[in-house]
C-alpha cells in the first residue's frame, strides 16, 4: 500500500508546481502590464495568480497597487489588508493600504500603516520618506483645521472687486468698460483668454474673479436636477471628466465647435485635480456659461468638492497662479453646481451613478438640498461617486465610497422615471466611453492620456434632439507644456501615482 501512496503524494507535489509556475507566470504578465500602464489588464493578471494561488501576499499587494493607478481605492484596502493577514512582516502590504488610505482622504489612517512598516523596516530609505511626508501632512491638515473659524457669511460677500484695479503694467486680454463703468464679459474677451491661456499666461485677478463670481449666481439660481430642452433639430454635446487637461479641452473644441446658442454642450464633472491647467478649464468653462447660461451646462462631479481639491492638486494650483480667497471662492461655487441633468426628458446625466436603494425619482433629485460638501452616504454621495458592475444587484463600491450597481438597477430607474438611457462618467475607458447594462448605460470620459500616463483616448457624445440617439467621437491626446499632472498636489499624492 506504501508504493501508491508515494505515488499520489509524488503526483500531488507535481500538480502544486505547475499551479505554482503558473500563478508566478500570470504574475510576470502582470507586472509588464502595470509597467505599460496597462492597469484593468494586469489586475485581471494578478487575480489570475491569486485563483491559481491564493497564499501569495505579493499577488495581492501587486493587485493593490494597479487598484491604486485604477482609483479602486476600496479594492486595494482590500487587497492590501489580504496581504498583510498573509504575511504579517510583508512591509509593501503596509505601503499599499497606506497609499490606498491617501487616496480616500483617510490621512490617520494611511500614517498609521506607514509607521507599522516602518517598525517592520526601520531602515527602509524609501518607506522613511514617505512616513516623513505623511507626518508633515497630518500636521498641516491640524494645522488648518486649528485655525479654521467658522464661515459667517458667504465668500463671495468678502469679495470687493473695486479693490483690484487692472494696473497698467498687465499686457493681457481686457474686459470691455472700465474701473467707472464696471466690466462685462464678451465672446471676444473669452477667445483672447484661451490664447492667453495657451501660452501659459493668466488673466488679471480681477476678471478671473469676476468671471466665478458671474458663475456662482447662475448655479445658485438652478435647481439640482436641470431639465435641458433640445429641438428636433437641434443637438447637445457632452462631455466627461477633463480633470485640467487644458490642452485637450482646446481639442474638443477644434474638433466640435466652440460652445454657443447653436452648438451648446454639456460638461459632466470632474474639470479639476489631476492635470496642472485646472484653473484655465475651469475659468473657460465658466467663462462660456456666464456667456451661454442656457446652453453651457456644468454638472458637479465628486472633484469638485474641499477634500478632493486639498488631495489632487486644484487648491495648490488656484493658490499658486492667484490666491486663497479665490481658492476659497471655488470651494464655495462649487456647492451650487447642479447635480443631474434631464435631456428632452429621456437622458439623465450624472457624475457617478445610481443609487443603494429602490424606488429613487427625479423628484428626489430635484428635492436635493446641495449647497454643502458631498456626504459621505445617502442620494448626493451616490450620484458623485458611484459605478456600474456587470453583474445584478448591488455591491460594495470598488472606490470605498458610493455603491456598484447592476444592470437590473439601471432597467429599473429608468422605467420608473420614464426614461430611456443613463449616462455618466466618472472612470477612465480605453476608448473614451464605454456601453454597459444591455446599452441602457454609458460612461464618457474627456479626458486622453488621463494623467499623461493611462494611454486612453478621450470621447466625447452628440446627442440629436430628433433621434436622442448617441453618436460617439473619441480623440486622442494633444501635446501640452512641459508641466506634469499632479504637480500642484503634495509630494506623497504625487509618489503615490508615480509622478
Amino acid at each position: 500500500m506504501a508504493e501508491p501512496l508515494a505515488n499520489g503524494s509524488h503526483s500531488a507535489q507535481n500538480d502544486d508546481d505547475v499551479l505554482h509556475a503558473r500563478a508566478e507566470s500570470a504574475k510576470t504578465a502582470a507586472n509588464q502590464d502595470f509597467k505599460d500602464a496597462h492597469y484593468q489588464a494586469a489586475v485581471e493578471g494578478y487575480s489570475m495568480a491569486i485563483l491559481l494561488d491564493p497564499t501569495k501576499a505579493v499577488y495581492y499587494a501587486n493587485r493593490a497597487a494597479a487598484h491604486i493607478r485604477l482609483e479602486s481605492f476600496g479594492s486595494a484596502l482590500a487587497d492590501a489588508t489580504k496581504a498583510i493577514d498573509l504575511d504579517p512582516k510583508y512591509i509593501k502590504g503596509y505601503y499599499r493600504r497606506a497609499d490606498a488610505s491617501l487616496g480616500m482622504g483617510k490621512m490617520k489612517k494611511a500614517l498609521s500603516d506607514f509607521k507599522r512598516a516602518a517598525s517592520v523596516a526601520p531602515r527602509d530609505p524609501d518607506l522613511r520618506k514617505k512616513l516623513l511626508q505623511c507626518e508633515r501632512e497630518v500636521k498641516r491638515i491640524r494645522f488648518e483645521e486649528a485655525l479654521a473659524a467658522p464661515e459667517e457669511k458667504p465668500v463671495a460677500e468678502e469679495i470687493d472687486l473695486s479693490s483690484m484695479p487692472v494696473e497698467d503694467s498687465y499686457d493681457g486680454p481686457m474686459m470691455e468698460g472700465s474701473e467707472d463703468t464696471g466690466y462685462m464679459l464678451t465672446l471676444d474677451f473669452v477667445i483672447a483668454m484661451l490664447e492667453q491661456f495657451k501660452i501659459q499666461k493668466t488673466i488679471h485677478r480681477r476678471f478671473a474673479f469676476h468671471i466665478i463670481m458671474q458663475a456662482r449666481e447662475i448655479f445658485r439660481e438652478a435647481p439640482s436636477l436641470v431639465d435641458v430642452s433640445i429641438a428636433q433639430d437641434a443637438h447637445i454635446t457632452t462631455c466627461g471628466d477633463v480633470h485640467g487637461q487644458f490642452y485637450d479641452l482646446l481639442n474638443i473644441f477644434e474638433l466640435n465647435g466652440l460652445p454657443s446658442e447653436d452648438n451648446p454642450y454639456l460638461f459632466n464633472g470632474d474639470f479639476v485635480d489631476r492635470g496642472s491647467f485646472s484653473v484655465e478649464v475651469i475659468l473657460s468653462l465658466m467663462a462660456f456659461k456666464v456667456l451661454y447660461p442656457q446652453h453651457m451646462h456644468l454638472a458637479r462631479g465628486n472633484h469638485e468638492s474641499q477634500g478632493m481639491n486639498k488631495l489632487y492638486g486644484f487648491e495648490g494650483e488656484v493658490k499658486a497662479k492667484y490666491n486663497v480667497m479665490m481658492a476659497n471662492l471655488f470651494r464655495e461655487t462649487f456647492c451650487w453646481l447642479p447635480l443631474a441633468h434631464v435631456l428632452n426628458g429621456r437622458v439623465m446625466v450624472v457624475h457617478g451613478g445610481l443609487f443603494s436603494k429602490d424606488g429613487v425619482t427625479l423628484d428626489d433629485i430635484r428635492r436635493i438640498d446641495r449647497y454643502r460638501e458631498p456626504p459621505e452616504e445617502g442620494l448626493m454621495c451616490e450620484l458623485l461617486w458611484s459605478d456600474p458592475q456587470p453583474g445584478a444587484g448591488r455591491a460594495p463600491s470598488k472606490r470605498g465610497v458610493g455603491v456598484a450597481f447592476g444592470p437590473d438597477v439601471t432597467r429599473a430607474f429608468l422605467e420608473q422615471n420614464g426614461l430611456d438611457l443613463l449616462v455618466r462618467s466618472h472612470e477612465v475607458k480605453d476608448k473614451g466611453y464605454e456601453v454597459d447594462h444591455g446599452g441602457y448605460c454609458i460612461t464618457v470620459f474627456s479626458a486622453p492620456n488621463y494623467c499623461d500616463q493611462m494611454g486612453n483616448k478621450g470621447a466625447f457624445i452628440r446627442f440629436n434632439g430628433a433621434t436622442m440617439t448617441p453618436q460617439f467621437t473619441t480623440f486622442d491626446s494633444v501635446p501640452h507644456p512641459p508641466v506634469r499632472a499632479m504637480a500642484y498636489a503634495s509630494n506623497i499624492f504625487g509618489s503615490m501615482f508615480g509622478f
